[in-house]
């Protein structure tokens, strides 16, 4: 007896591969023509090579014309060791600060709660163009010179509501009982953190940490607008190369980073999901 195919049942199905081919396709189109060999239109196969990760890792390459579109390797890893500088910086402090108010909403009691909680939720909302503008007068108006303590300030002041909904989630998941048996057991407040709240949070903690740092790392819009001359990082740095035209590298940088990005996010979504 054959199955009765339904219409919503097929719709959805092919609107849903359509939705994946839309989002997925223009990643992969940028994976493989990062090994295209053609040096002046980098939309016509001409070949396959690794001439371009080898460019932006400073090795030679085989083809001399090659080099007319490569960009200085030294300011490629400037820009990257800027990102991780700030990326680094500001995870730890996100982290703090996004675990220790999620720890504060969720335990204590206090006046305007939800409200103060809508505000968490404002910077993620918040149109990055809009976020990046607002940080940008608040530096001028109060004369902070642009540079990396600025980028590092402003993706603090967004960053640090994903780790709170983060560890929010996981805290909500967590038995109050087990803290409420060390209170009984003679456990101060701080060896109770220390030895229960803490271990019970940590995937959620760790999972913030790690989607904060490649926020940080990805993070263009907001970057542009609060980095110095000299404080460029690794997006700020892609897109001043777009500027100058689309060259044959900026696909292969493009891919290290999508690679980098979802190491990154794979670990952070296993540890938040974890439930031991």
């Amino acid at each position: 007896m054959r199955r009765k195919i339904s219409w919503r049942n097929l719709f959805l199905s092919v609107y849903g591969w359509l939705f994946l081919v839309f989002i997925y396709v223009p990643i992969l189109l940028i994976t493989v023509f990062s090994f295209n060999s053609n040096p002046v239109n980098m939309m016509i196969w001409q070949g396959f090579t690794f001439d371009w990760y080898r460019t932006i890792f400073g090795f030679p390459t085989e083809l001399n014309e090659l080099t007319l579109y490569v960009e200085s390797t030294d300011q490629l890893y400037n820009a990257v060791l800027n990102s991780l500088t700030v990326a680094l910086i500001t995870t730890a402090v996100s982290t703090v600060l996004g675990t220790s108010v999620a720890l504060a909403v969720a335990r204590f009691r206090f006046r305007l709660k939800n409200f103060y909680r809508a505000l968490l939720f404002m910077p993620m909302i918040m149109p990055d163009i809009i976020l990046g503008i607002a940080l940008l007068i608040f530096f001028v108006s109060f004369g902070f010179g642009l540079g990396l303590h600025t980028i590092i300030i402003g993706h603090c002041t967004f960053l640090s509501s994903y780790v709170f909904i983060v560890v929010s989630a996981r805290i909500a998941d967590m038995d109050d009982s087990l803290e409420e048996a060390s209170a009984d057991l003679g456990a101060d407040g701080w060896t109770t953190f220390r030895r229960v709240t803490l271990p019970l949070i940590a995937p959620g903690v760790i999972g913030g940490a790690m989607l904060a740092f490649i926020i940080s790392m990805d993070d263009l819009v907001i970057t542009y607008f609060i980095s110095g001359v000299d404080s460029t990082t690794l997006p700020v740095h892609i897109y001043g190369m777009l500027r100058r035209g689309i060259k044959p590298e900026i696909n292969a940088i493009a891919t290290v980073m999508l690679v980098f990005s979802f190491i990154i996010a794979s670990v952070g979504l296993y540890m938040r999901s974890r439930k031991k």
